[in-house]
């Protein structure tokens, strides 16, 4: 009762003691339980009651003046329901049990239809004929009180054990070193993939789509380049933007970060430990993607509508949970552990958080063979976990075997550099234990287009093969460079041209160049109408090497992750809820309106709705950031417009409290609540008359 009184949820004298306003809405069903006879019954018209109480009794109902005299004589009937769940039959007695432990109530079409007892045919119908179940609306039934007490044989609940479920595990030859080097294979294939979605990504930025996501069709050929489901793509996806290595360019397409270069630059443990960091703290919900929403519209991948509140710390109650667990737990052994330690958390939503935590936990090299790591032991205990991951990776090498049939074997993680360069001038063919690398011409012109010559790729290669570096390569090399910007394209649209006249004559008379449209300018020029770009991959398609020149002359050179996106402020990244001083009082405004409107109806919703007469407000988006910061430092309201994402404006009185991470955080006196704003979506913005404001 102390405890009671110091949360504030009772108040009064201790023989006569009321509950604070809202915990009957924050306790739906107390226990599991519905409400009682008179209440749930309450609402049945006279000449239904009238049925019921004849049903129940045999004969019609005298001397009873009004529906509160029969529904205190049908609560009576109901006291002791036995007799009245033995009429009903089997079939109605096992449909009560499926709703004895709560929730108390269910769907059932056409629930208010008028029924006697004598010709229900249903199971539910004979229920309902019996006043075993009451219709509250059209389509739901709910078990009274006193029924569900009696067939719980007196008992409010189920399950009364003063401590959790446990978290049995089966017995295993496994120790603690093979878990842990299982978990760090994990997590070095993760940051694998990460990398290597970002380098394609670079490269062939993916389209955002106009609801901010990524397309079905876009996760799909990630999946595909990385050769994994669709849930883990979309987890890479996600965990690159909450770390800052991703994010929405100018030209609303998903690109790499400046961070993303500078994340290259850390060690394997570093990267991976920045990864993980994201997951346990952000509010995003990869295993959303692909799921319908409450409208039935798909919730994409990098969307807005995958984020969900309580992601964070359900992450953190299923780690704590393996963490004390001497094993691999079942996961439905977890999910009723965590119910235990939160009954008013549990639901279908936290049940699935529970499931997708253990396998992207999996994934991601937390939990190897289903139990927990120590770098993860380490993440929870808020320690740096990428000291203990570095110890139990491979040492990275600085050698590779380059073999006869032009491949380079890595035996392990490579360093930084040499990593960057060998994928540069060679290709991925497998990875593994052992990552396979094959040089191409195309792979090796690649290397000179960026900038590189012959002599350093053979030194590069000199200096860190662990074998005689072989001769076909060292020939392929020379010969690539030696072809290598014989032809030089330019802007006319564009030209080429080439020292030797005899060079261009080849192509002309060439029967691949007709739809090239060439012509000659000059004994070492020919003309096109096509793009440099277009004509350099045409003649490469015809077997030469040229590249591509700048106005003065010079060679161009190009690289093709060059694209990147400047790196987002730090504070979109949503962590775990911290409340502060701004946000508590614009929730006690809506908490305070929630009240008002329970005594006032009908006149405050008109109050809210009350918005200035006239077309939302437009402004530039700048000085819309730059109002919206000032309304927060003078703590005033201002008149937004805001389009949904169906593209229909409206308007809305708010005062902001937070603007960080693309988003608008202030209390909507519209709505009376705390809303959150997507501020590309806001029209424009602005000042409200305090004195009219609602």
């Amino acid at each position: 009762m102390v405890r009671l009184r110091a949360y504030g949820l009772v108040w009064g004298e201790d023989d006569a003691l009321s509950t604070a306003p809202g915990v009957r809405q924050g306790v739906v069903w107390p226990a599991g339980l519905g409400p009682p006879v008179r209440e749930v019954f309450a609402g049945y018209p006279l000449d239904r009651l009238v049925d019921l109480v004849t049903d129940l009794d045999g004969v019609v109902p005298r001397g009873f003046a009004d529906s509160e005299q029969l529904v205190a004589r049908l609560a009576e009937r109901l006291a002791e329901p036995a007799a009245l769940i033995d009429d009903a039959g089997e079939e109605a007695a096992a449909a009560l049990l499926r709703l004895v432990w709560g929730p108390p109530v269910g769907r059932v079409d056409n629930a208010r239809r008028p029924l006697r007892a004598g010709t229900a045919g249903t199971p539910v119908e004979r229920l309902l004929g019996r006043g075993l179940l009451a219709a509250t609306d059209d389509r739901t039934v709910t078990l009274p009180r006193e029924v569900a007490l009696h067939l719980r044989g007196g008992r409010l609940f189920e399950d009364l054990s003063a401590e959790p479920p446990g978290l049995a595990v089966a017995a295993s030859g496994w120790g603690a070193e093979h878990v842990d080097r299982t978990a760090a294979g994990q997590a070095l294939t993760a940051v694998r993939q990460v990398e290597d979605l970002l380098e394609r990504w670079g490269v062939e930025p993916p389209p955002v789509l106009r609801s901010g996501g990524l397309a079905v069709r876009e996760l799909r050929a990630a999946a595909a380049l990385l050769d994994v489901a669709e849930w883990q793509a979309a987890l890479y996806a996600e965990l690159a933007y909450v770390a800052g290595l991703l994010t929405r360019g100018g030209d609303d397409e998903w690109l790499p970060t400046h961070g993303y270069d500078l994340w290259r630059m850390h060690d394997t443990a570093e990267r991976w430990a920045i990864l993980v960091r994201a997951w346990l703290d952000t509010d995003r919900v990869p295993g959303l993607a692909g799921e319908r929403d409450d409208r039935d519209r798909v919730i994409n991948t990098l969307a807005d509508e995958s984020v969900r509140t309580s992601a964070p710390e359900t992450r953190r109650a299923v780690l704590d949970a393996l963490a004390a667990a001497d094993g691999a737990p079942d996961p439905d052994d977890v999910r009723a552990h965590l119910a235990w330690r939160r009954p008013r958390r549990r639901g279908a939503l936290r049940d699935r958080l529970v499931g997708w935590t253990l396998r992207e936990a999996g994934v991601l090299g937390l939990t190897g063979l289903g139990v927990l790591a120590a770098p993860a032991r380490d993440l929870l205990a808020g320690a740096d976990p990428a000291p203990r991951l570095a110890a139990l990776l491979p040492e990275p090498v600085d050698k590779v075997l380059i073999q006869a049939d032009l491949t380079a074997v890595a035996p392990g993680p490579l360093v930084v550099e040499l990593a960057r360069e060998l994928g540069l001038m060679a290709d991925v063919e497998s990875t593994g234990g052992a990552t396979v690398y094959r040089f191409t011409p195309g792979s090796v012109r690649r290397a000179l287009d960026a900038g590189r010559s012959a002599a350093e790729l053979a030194d590069l290669l000199d200096r860190h093969s662990a074998t005689p570096v072989p001769q076909p390569l060292t020939y392929m090399i020379e010969d690539v460079a030696r072809r290598h910007g014989r032809l030089r394209v330019g802007t006319l649209t564009s030209y080429v041209r080439a020292d030797d006249p005899a060079t261009l004559e080849e192509i002309l008379v060439d029967r691949r160049a007709a739809p090239l449209r060439l012509y000659r300018l000059a004994p070492t020029v020919l003309a096109s109408r096509l793009s440099s770009a277009e004509l350099l991959t045409a003649l490469r398609s015809m077997g030469l090497a040229p590249v591509a020149e700048s106005a003065d002359g010079g060679v161009v050179v190009t690289r093709p992750d060059a694209h990147r996106a400047a790196t987002p402020d730090p504070g979109r990244f949503r962590g775990p809820v911290v409340s502060d001083e701004s946000m508590v009082g614009a929730a006690l405004r809506a908490l305070r309106a929630g009240d008002e409107a329970a005594r006032h109806g009908a006149e405050l919703a008109r109050r809210r709705a009350d918005v200035p007469a006239g077309e939302p407000p437009r402004s530039p988006a700048v000085a819309t950031v730059e109002e919206l910061r000032r309304a927060i430092e003078r703590g005033a309201r201002v008149w937004i417009g805001y389009l949904d994402q169906q593209g229909r404006a409206s308007s809305r009185i708010v005062e902001p409290v937070r603007l960080e991470g693309g988003f608008l955080t202030g209390y909507d006196a519209t709505r009376a609540a705390v809303q959150r704003f997507a501020l590309h979506r806001i029209t424009g913005v602005a000042e409200v008359d305090s004195s009219s404001a609602p």
